[in-house]
């Protein structure tokens, strides 16, 4: 069984990766996914924040990618927090809905760099990472490994069955193409109303 929600109502791009042997899922900013398969949940990662949450003995696991958007440095601390305690929820409940344990989770985190012009003055990818980390450790669930921060985009792949996760580094080559793609999901963020109950993986 395979869950996914957007923010487009589109469905995940979904494809056979040759490298790996083994099917794979895109994961755009806004969307997560949650699988029992072993499929490659793959996302490029700028100054976005993916967590990968995974329960061993239940098999499941999925992937989120999320932007905690701020139009105004003084409003970045709360706007990001609800945002990303969305995100963050949205996941873990729906892995509990397919037979995880909250106490049997355990979490990989990736992404949050400076890679984002505009974006960096509000230090977005630090806050993006700083929450992610906060937010794990108040619902008591374990880290087993992170990659957060730093001046690079990352690809990052990772099997919710297994646990595994492989990050690959992208230089300042591709950084123009994400920082175009986190820079739109911002904008189209900022124009939703403000409360708090904004969905945001419409």
């Amino acid at each position: 069984m395979s869950v996914s929600r957007h923010a487009d109502d589109s469905q995940p791009t979904r494809y056979y990766d040759d490298g790996f042997g083994c099917e794979a899922v895109k994961i755009l900013p806004g969307e997560y996914f949650a699988t029992d398969r072993e499929v490659a949940l793959v996302t490029v990662l700028g100054s976005c924040v993916a967590a990968c949450l995974r329960d061993p003995v239940a098999g499941v696991g999925g992937m989120n990618h999320f932007m905690l958007p701020s139009d105004e440095p003084r409003n970045a601390p709360s706007r990001s927090a609800r945002y990303g305690a969305y995100a963050m929820e949205v996941l873990i409940n729906k892995l509990m809905r397919m037979g995880a344990k909250r106490e049997r989770l355990e979490a990989k985190l990736f992404g949050g760099g400076a890679v984002v012009p505009g974006l960096t003055q509000i230090n977005i990818g630090e806050s993006n990472a700083q929450f992610a980390i906060e937010y794990l450790r108040s619902e008591r669930i374990a880290v087993s490994a992170e990659d957060l921060m730093g001046n690079d985009a990352r690809k990052v792949y990772f099997f919710p069955r297994s646990g595994k996760a492989l990050v690959r580094m992208l230089r300042t080559l591709r950084n123009n193409t994400i920082a175009e793609r986190e820079l739109s999901y911002s904008r189209r963020l900022n124009d939703l109303p403000p409360g708090g109950d904004i969905e945001l993986f419409k």
